[in-house]
């Protein structure tokens, strides 16, 4: 059917949907038959501007029917355990990308110093790789944990990485282009660090010591990573969205994303602080924490994802709703 038969044939009953209804079959069946003529709309007329009016409208609908509704005391339990998963889920393929990227250049940076020691200097700095390197030759390779006061110390790490996460994820109004380049940085950073100690036979100590609180600050910063190429993507992608509520609607996920990577930042940081630094910690104690730390980032950003997406599950404006047994929860 041509585009302007589908409008001609519709427009009439489209119209009538623009006076709002209180009454609840009514509604149910406005907005059942505007997603039905909007699938068919998004098959044959993908970019048209049938297909934003039609889901536009359908937008609007159903915003009528559910704002109104009334919200359960466990909001915050509902945000924590139904929508930051589904909203990760939804960009799975964009997360995997972050991680093959960050570990990528990860590599870049430890084969850089393998072929040139002294590529970590240009990194991190004569000051900073001289004290570890004055530190190795004393026997306590990871004393720079040890130094200074436990709360300062939680503070400054604390700020700082929320500082630096909140500037990968900005990075992505800029189509990505700082966002990428932040990770790739930090991605060369952390390779050259790790292989400078690999170089010196410290290889393990260094996973069991600055992975204790590196497991969740690192990725906590892929996951930042994610968000800034949501910002990217809703930007680049539109859709059948106009390009101003594409982003919206990217900005609304992406930032409820970095809200949930607070705490994890955080905790990182007081690991870093308090924990780190005992480095003569029995090995079954360093490795139980790692084990630990890598466990939850698997389980709340992969595992959960996954099975609420398998669940039929999907979670709007607060709303949980189960599609495959049609029942709704808020």
């Amino acid at each position: 059917m041509r585009e302007g038969k589908f409008l001609k044939q519709n427009i009439e009953r489209w119209q009538t949907y623009l006076q709002p209804t209180t009454n609840p079959d009514e509604q149910a069946s406005q907005y059942t038959n505007l997603i039905e003529d909007l699938s068919y709309s998004k098959t044959f007329y993908p970019n048209s501007t049938t297909t934003q009016f039609i889901n536009g409208l359908a937008a609007k609908l159903y915003i009528s029917i559910y704002h109104n509704r009334k919200q359960k005391s466990n909001r915050i339990s509902t945000f924590f355990r139904y929508e930051i998963p589904y909203i990760v889920g939804k960009y799975h393929g964009l997360y995997l990308f972050t991680f093959v990227f960050f570990v990528c250049t990860c590599l870049m940076g430890a084969m850089a110093n393998y072929l040139n020691p002294n590529f970590v200097r240009s990194i991190l700095g004569d000051a900073y790789v001289d004290k570890t390197l004055e530190n190795i030759d004393k026997g306590d390779p990871f004393n720079v944990y040890k130094d200074g006061n436990s709360y300062l110390m939680f503070l400054q790490i604390a700020i700082n990485n929320l500082w630096v996460g909140f500037k990968v994820y900005a990075g992505g109004i800029l189509l990505g282009t700082f966002t990428i380049y932040a990770l790739f940085q930090n991605g060369i950073m952390l390779g050259a660090f790790e292989q400078m100690f690999f170089a010196k036979n410290l290889g393990l100590q260094s996973i069991l010591v600055v992975w204790i609180h590196g497991t969740i600050e690192i990725n906590a910063l892929i996951i930042e990573g994610t968000a800034g190429l949501i910002l990217a993507y809703s930007i680049l992608k539109p859709g059948t969205f106009t390009r101003k509520q594409s982003l919206i609607n990217g900005a609304k996920d992406s930032i409820k994303i970095i809200v949930v990577l607070v705490p994890f930042t955080i905790f990182a940081a007081y690991l870093e602080s308090f924990i780190t630094r005992h480095t003569e910690m029995p090995i079954w104690l360093s490795v139980g924490i790692l084990v630990g730390s890598l466990a939850l980032i698997i389980y709340y950003f992969i595992i959960l994802p996954i099975a609420i997406k398998r669940a039929g599950i999907e979670v709007h404006n607060g709303e949980v709703r189960f599609k495959k047994s049609n029942e709704a929860h808020v």
